[in-house]
């Protein structure tokens, strides 16, 4: 069976989810979870309804999903926790995947288990993801870290100027749509610049976003965005 069937036999459960991980971001992550090493973990920070689990677990890693499923309108508290544990089991990926049902910043200071590959998307704000990023000291050099909402959120993309782009510890690798992946290594030069080009487009899409809450949709559509919701 080739890669890319395998890809559309774990993404058939996943496509009928709720969530904001695309086609293209979703094959991104199952790319990185099939080159972890048997018996490897794959940690996830943010679940929401299980979009993104079952595709890593399709392919075949020990998945740790962190989410405190806090309630409200967006969230759903534990109703999204249901249908999360539900589409895990229609999936048929139950008995690879570990709930925490924590705040990823509670859960860090006492973690003690290496991780072979790192899926951020949890709270946006800068602080959270600040915070998140401090799970990369799990990995081991050449470990992959993907973040969603990167170069889209103002919170995250905050958190990776701040912390990231000066810093030496993650180099910038590439992006599908808001999904970047960083690769656990000292950045050379050409890894920072390629990392700040993206700067133009995350001014992009604050302003669709301002656009979107003044309902101005047409002129949205004019700098190429064609629905209602973020850009991701």
């Amino acid at each position: 069976m080739s890669t890319q069937q395998t890809f559309e036999t774990a993404f058939a459960p996943a496509r009928a989810i709720g969530g904001w991980l695309t086609e293209d971001q979703a094959r991104l992550l199952w790319q990185q979870a099939t080159a972890v090493p048997p018996g490897g973990l794959v940690v996830e920070i943010g679940s929401h309804q299980g979009r993104s689990t079952v595709v890593l677990a399709a392919a075949g890693a020990r998945v740790v999903a962190i989410d405190p499923f806090v309630g409200g309108a967006m969230f759903g508290g534990a109703a999204t926790r249901d249908m999360f544990l539900a589409n895990l089991v229609r999936a048929g990926v139950a008995d690879r995947v570990e709930l925490r049902e924590a705040k990823s910043t509670a859960l860090r200071p006492g973690w003690q288990q290496p991780i072979d590959f790192l899926y951020i998307d949890g709270k946006h704000d800068y602080w959270t993801l600040s915070d998140d990023l401090r799970w990369a000291s799990f990995l081991p050099e050449g470990g992959r870290v993907a973040i969603h909402d990167a170069f889209s959120s103002i919170g995250v993309t905050l958190g990776l100027l701040v912390h990231v782009l000066p810093g030496g510890r993650l180099r910038y690798l590439r992006r599908t749509g808001s999904l970047a992946l960083f690769e656990v290594g000292r950045p050379s030069r050409a890894d920072r610049l390629r990392m700040a080009a993206e700067l133009p487009w995350w001014l992009r899409n604050v302003g669709i976003k301002v656009l979107l809450r003044l309902k101005l949709y047409p002129v949205a559509r004019l700098v190429g965005h064609h629905d209602r919701y973020d850009p991701y």
